[in-house]
């Protein structure tokens, strides 16, 4: 079991439901565009690091 890897996955879901969920509020104009923007950079970190998680993260046979 790989746990870098496998929290890599967790960060990344979670930063690609943030950037949905920021664009659909953005659209419906359902939020405060200070709120937005907080939640986007907040899911674009999330994914950005779980990224290089998954990517830097080498596979081991034990």
């Amino acid at each position: 079991m790989n746990l870098k890897r496998t929290f890599g996955t967790i960060l990344s879901v979670l930063g690609i439901v943030g950037l949905i969920y920021t664009g659909i509020a953005i659209i419906n104009h359902s939020a405060q565009i200070t709120t937005m923007v907080v939640i986007g950079i907040i899911s674009l970190i999330f994914f950005s690091t779980g990224i290089s998680l998954v990517r830097n993260t080498k596979d081991e046979a034990a």
